[in-house]
C-alpha cells in the first residue's frame, strides 16, 4: 500500500461554483476577482484609444520556428475583444533572456508572423519599445489593429522597474491591459510600472481566468481535494506543500522529491536525487500531514535504473529497497494503481510537477497515467504550469483539463498565496 499518514479529515468547506462552461468560450465571463477586467470596458470605453496590453509571449523556438504556441494563441481572446472594439492595440511582451541590449536571436520576429496568421486584423511589429519610431509607427495605427513592440528586456531597465522606462512605455497609450499571467509575479516596468501612469488599468481574460482557477477553486475548493506535488527537488516545492496542507485532504508525492521524503523515513534510496540538507524539512512536513489529518501519499514501489539515461537497464523495486547504483526514476505500476484509485474519488485536482522523468519513455507511465486519470475526472483538474502542462501536452489530453496555467512561477507563488505585484497594482473591481 501506498504510505498514507490519516487522521481524522476535516468537514469539507462550501464548494466555490466554477464556471466550467466560461472557460470554453472565446472571452470568458470569469469572476473579477475584485480586479476590474478588460470585459468591463465597453466599445465607448475603447473605441479609438491605445490600448497597451502586457502579454506573455516568450515561446519556445527552434531558430526561427515556434514549438509550442500556447501562450500566443491564450492571448487571442484578449486582443481580438480590444480590436472589435475599436481599439488601437500595443502589444508588450519580453522573449527569452537577453544579457546586454539586443541580440537578433531574441527578436519577436517570428511572434509577430504567428500574431499576423492568428489575427483577425492588421498586426504590424516595430523594431524598438519606446522612442520616436515607436510613437510614429502607433500615431499611424488604424482603430482596430495590433502593434507589436520589440522585446520589452532588450532594456534592462524593465526587469529594475525603472519609472522613467516604464513612463516610456506607457507614454504612447491610453489605458493598460494586462494580461500576462506567467510574469505577474514580478514587478517589472511592463508589468507593473506602466500602471502608474496609465488608467485604467485592467485585468485580461487570460489573467482573470488564472486568477479565477488558481485562487479561486483552490480557496473554496469541491471535496475530496487532493493536490499532485512532483518534480525534482522539494526545495522548489516547500511553501506550495504547506500552503496546501492547509487546504486540501490529500497530497500525492511524485518525481525525484519522493527520495528526500523516503530518506527521511529511513528507507534506502540508492543512488536517486536526495537533497540531503532538506530530510528534517521533509520528516517535518510528514508530521504536519498527520497533525491536520491530511492524507500522505508517497510511491510503495519504483521503476529504477542503473544509469539517467533512455537506453539504461529498468527495473521495479519495493519503496526503500533501491540497490546501490541505482535512481528511482518513477512511480511503479503498484503505485500508480494506488494513486489513481486515489484520484478517481476526487472532486478538485491541482497538479504540479510530473511524477517521473517522463521525457524518456521508460519513465513516464507514472505521469501519462496521472494525466489520463484526471482527463476522465468528474471534477476540476487543474495544470499548474511548468513540466506538468508539458506532459498534458505530451499526452495529448490538455483539452481534457478544466484548467491548464500559462505560468509556472506566477501558479506557484499563487498556490502559495503570495500576492503577485503584476495583479496587486491593477484597478480595483
Amino acid at each position: 500500500m501506498a504510505m498514507a499518514m490519516k487522521m481524522n479529515v476535516r468537514a469539507p468547506r462550501r464548494a466555490m461554483p466554477v464556471r466550467r462552461a466560461a472557460v470554453k468560450t472565446a472571452r470568458p465571463s470569469v469572476a473579477t476577482n475584485a480586479k476590474k477586467s478588460v470585459g468591463d470596458l465597453k466599445k465607448a470605453d475603447l473605441e479609438g484609444k491605445v490600448a497597451m496590453v502586457r502579454c506573455d509571449l516568450n515561446v519556445p523556438v527552434d531558430g526561427s520556428t515556434i514549438t509550442d504556441d500556447t501562450r500566443i494563441r491564450a492571448a487571442i481572446p484578449t486582443l481580438e475583444y480590444l480590436v472589435e472594439n475599436g481599439a488601437k492595440v500595443v502589444v508588450m511582451s519580453h522573449f527569452g533572456r537577453p544579457k546586454d541590449g539586443p541580440e537578433d536571436k531574441f527578436r519577436l520576429t517570428p511572434v509577430g508572423d504567428a500574431l499576423k496568421a492568428k489575427m483577425s486584423c492588421k498586426v504590424t511589429k516595430a523594431d524598438d519599445c519606446i522612442g520616436d519610431d515607436v510613437k510614429a509607427a502607433v500615431d499611424a495605427m488604424e482603430n482596430g489593429s495590433v502593434l507589436l513592440l520589440e522585446n520589452t528586456r532588450f532594456y534592462k531597465e524593465e526587469t529594475k522597474n525603472d519609472p522613467a522606462f516604464a513612463e516610456k512605455l506607457a507614454s504612447v497609450a491610453d489605458l493598460f491591459v494586462n494580461d500576462a499571467f506567467g510574469t505577474a509575479h514580478r514587478a517589472h516596468a511592463s508589468t507593473e510600472g506602466v500602471t502608474k501612469f496609465l488608467s485604467p488599468s485592467v485585468a485580461g481574460f487570460l489573467l482573470q481566468k488564472e486568477l479565477d482557477y488558481l485562487d479561486g477553486a483552490v480557496s473554496e475548493p469541491k471535496r475530496p481535494f487532493c493536490a499532485i506535488v512532483g518534480g525534482s527537488k522539494v526545495s522548489s516545492k516547500i511553501g506550495v506543500i504547506e500552503s496546501l496542507m492547509e487546504k486540501v485532504d490529500t497530497i500525492v508525492i511524485g518525481g525525484g522529491m519522493v527520495f528526500t521524503f523516503d530518506k527521511a523515513l529511513g528507507k534506502d534510496v540508492g543512488s536517486s536525487l536526495v537533497e540531503d540538507d532538506k530530510v528534517e524539512l521533509a520528516k517535518s512536513l510528514m508530521e504536519m500531514a498527520e497533525k491536520k489529518g491530511v492524507k500522505f501519499i508517497l510511491p510503495s514501489d519504483v521503476t529504477i535504473a542503473d544509469n539517467f539515461a533512455a537506453d539504461a537497464n529498468v527495473k521495479v523495486v519495493q519503496s526503500g529497497e533501491i540497490p546501490d547504483g541505482w535512481m528511482g526514476l518513477d512511480a511503479g505500476p503498484e503505485s500508480i494503481k494506488e494513486i489513481q484509485e486515489e484520484l478517481s474519488k476526487c472532486k478538485t485536482v491541482v497538479w504540479n510537477g510530473p511524477m517521473g522523468v517522463f521525457e524518456m519513455d521508460a519513465f513516464a507511465k507514472g505521469t501519462f497515467a496521472v494525466a489520463e486519470t484526471l482527463s476522465t475526472l468528474d471534477g476540476i483538474t487543474i495544470i499548474g504550469g511548468g513540466d506538468s502542462v508539458a506532459a498534458v501536452e505530451k499526452a495529448g489530453l490538455a483539452d481534457k483539463m478544466s484548467h491548464i496555467s500559462t505560468g509556472g512561477g506566477a501558479s506557484l507563488e499563487l498556490l502559495e498565496g503570495k500576492e503577485l505585484p503584476g495583479v496587486a497594482a491593477l484597478d480595483e473591481a
